[in-house]
Parts: C-alpha cells; sequence; structure tokens
C-alpha cells in the first residue's frame, strides 16, 4: 500500500486521482490472499507517472508472464497483477449500467484468461468453508435458478425509490442490495472483487465520493462482512446481521470512524450438545428434575426426604438432580441448610 502514498501526499490531482484506482486494485487482492508482484507495482507507477497508459500497462504484464510463465505455486501472482490492472483500467472509466450484463462483463473483463469460465453463470453448486464462520459455509445460489435469481434481484433495485430516505437509509438499503447480489455467488470464483469493483461504480451513481482506502485496506473485512450479513443457524444462536457491513459502508462513504476489527465478526460455533441453553432445557425436560422443579416452586423448604417421599425415588437421587440444577443455574439455596429455601432461579 506505501507504494503509491507518495502520490497522495503531493497532491496533484491527476497522479493522486491514478494512486487511489491503484491502490484500490491492488488491495482488493488481499480478498482471495493474492499480492501482485513488485513488477505490477512498478509498472502501476509508471501509469501514475504518465509514462505509460492503462493499455501499456496491460500489455507488459502479459508479455511479463508469456516471458517468465509461473510455477504451480507461484501461479495466483500472475492472477493478481492480471486482474490490479484490469481493476484500475475499469475504475478510471466513466461508464456505467446498471445491470445483469454490466455485472457479467466486470467479471469477464477481469478474469479472462485467468479463469475458464470468466463471465459466465456457473452451472453447478458450491460450498466454501468461511474462517469467519468457524469452518461453515454460506448458503449460496442454486445452480438452477441463478439468471433467475439475477435478473430478479436487478429488477427488485431498480423498482426501489431512494426518494425522501436519509443517507443512512439509503446505505441500509444498499447494504441488503448488494449482500443479496454477492449471496447469489453467480460466478465460480472472483465473486469478491467483481462485486467490489461493481459497487464502486454503483455508488458513485449516487453521487458518492468512495473512499477507496477502505477497499483498498479492508478488503478482506468487506468479504467478511458480506458473510455475516446472510450466514444465519438459530440453533446455534448465530443470526444473520448487516452490522459489520454497515460499519464498513458509513466509513466508505460518510466518513464514519468505526473500527474494522476482522475477529469481532469470527463465530464460535459450539457444539448443540454443550449449548447451556439447549442444556437447561434437556434438565427441564427430565421428569424427575421438571418434578423438583415444581415441588420446589410450591414448597421452597422442601427438604430432601420431603422430596424423595414426594416424587418416588431414593434421597441419594434427589440429591444428584438438585446439583446439577444448581450447577445449571436453574436454581440456588438462600440461607442455611436447616432454615434456608430454594429458589427457582427464572
Amino acid at each position: 500500500m506505501d507504494n503509491f502514498e507518495e502520490y497522495l501526499r503531493q497532491g496533484e490531482p491527476d497522479k493522486a486521482e491514478k494512486a487511489k484506482v491503484w491502490k484500490t486494485a491492488v488491495g482488493l487482492q488481499d480478498v482471495d490472499g493474492l499480492k501482485p508482484s513488485d513488477y505490477l507495482i512498478e509498472t502501476a507507477r509508471q501509469n501514475i507517472e504518465g509514462d505509460i497508459t492503462i493499455d501499456e500497462v496491460k500489455q507488459r504484464i502479459d508479455t511479463y508472464y508469456k516471458q517468465h510463465p509461473q510455477k504451480t505455486d507461484e501461479s495466483r501472482t500472475e492472477e493478481a497483477d492480471k486482474v490490479s490492472a484490469r481493476i484500475a483500467e475499469i475504475l478510471s472509466e466513466k461508464t456505467f449500467t446498471f445491470s445483469p450484463a454490466e455485472y457479467l462483463s466486470i467479471h469477464r473483463r477481469l478474469f479472462t484468461d485467468v479463469y475458464k469460465f470468466a463471465g459466465k453463470i456457473r452451472d453447478y453448486n458450491i460450498t466454501k468453508q468461511e474462517w469467519v464462520l468457524d469452518g461453515e459455509t454460506v448458503l449460496y445460489g442454486s445452480a438452477e435458478s441463478l439468471k433467475a435469481t439475477l435478473e430478479y434481484d436487478f429488477e427488485q433495485e431498480k423498482k426501489f425509490s431512494y426518494k425522501g430516505l436519509s443517507q443512512h437509509e439509503v446505505i441500509e438499503h444498499i447494504a441488503r442490495f448488494i449482500s443479496y447480489l454477492w449471496q447469489i455467488h453467480v460466478f465460480g470464483e472472483g465473486n469478491t472483487r467483481a462485486t467490489a469493483v461493481f459497487l464502486i461504480k454503483y455508488l458513485r451513481t449516487f453521487g458518492f465520493v468512495v473512499n477507496n482506502d477502505l477497499f483498498a485496506e479492508h478488503s478482506w473485512y468487506f468479504r467478511n462482512a458480506l458473510v455475516r450479513s446472510i450466514y444465519k443457524n438459530h440453533s446455534r444462536k448465530v443470526y444473520a446481521t448487516n452490522e459489520f457491513l454497515l460499519r464498513f459502508l458509513e466509513n466508505l462513504l460518510l466518513g464514519e470512524n468505526h473500527v474494522l476489527r476482522n475477529r469481532e465478526m469470527h463465530i464460535q460455533l459450539a457444539d448443540p450438545a454443550n449449548d447451556p441453553v439447549k442444556s437447561k432445557n434437556d434438565l427441564v425436560n427430565d421428569p424427575v428434575k421438571s418434578s423438583i422443579l415444581n415441588h420446589l416452586k410450591q414448597n421452597p423448604k422442601a427438604n430432601y426426604i420431603e422430596l424423595a417421599e414426594n416424587i418416588g425415588c431414593s434421597t441419594a437421587t434427589i440429591k444428584r438432580h438438585i446439583q446439577e440444577l444448581k450447577k445449571k443455574g436453574l436454581i440456588e439455596r438462600i440461607g442455611s441448610d436447616k432454615t434456608g429455601y430454594w429458589r427457582l432461579v427464572e
């Protein structure tokens, strides 16, 4: 990121604008853990200086990798370099059409000769283990309905009226739209980078001055925020939330200063067997424990012998169940063993 800071500080408008675009293009590669090469950075600097055009940048990158074919374990550096140059080109253009065709076109332009399916709707279902979900996967769109779902979401967004909404309400709606668009995951790979580029250009149509630094420095946060905006697992008390995506967008568009930490989004999916809520419910549903709770509700001063005679089991069994109920916080003893009483914890 520091490679372009000097141009941002110098204040020359043309160079600063190009530097912002390149900073975003390079930063977005972090979404997939990619790092562009030093050669790409140096070539980008020449473009910022005005020595070469963006077309010449792309030509040089293509020529470089023809002359220096990458080994298998290094092949994604080529991807990072080519896609960075293409993002810089697209973000420099003053054209945009809000349509599924534009979205597909962005993906095709970014990933031509990188992925065989560049710009094509996937015809197979996918799952992806997510760090932020503790290894779980989001439920992505079904291959059979991708085209129809994509067109539906765009049509609904076109019909929506932003008239009369506050800036925060506008951002909340955009967050929902981009979240739904990303969940479709219409491409086999490269969805987040294509979605980010599309979003930046879409936001410009609202007159927003997009703070590209956010995409440059927090692209991984952006992706995790999208994941959390759509993932839910109610059996484990995890619910979909736009909270993190809104933090990102408010920083991006309104100059807010929300702290963006990936670790705050990470969830711990505990084994349901160890879920304290579920465990308490299991205890309450146990017939002996349920009888104990019912009796103590009516007679808080009942002792072990009285409980055993009323329920029909030994005092040893009553003591064991009482200890389990206390351990789970369902009852507590108030006062001494002789003169005290049992209180049920609501």
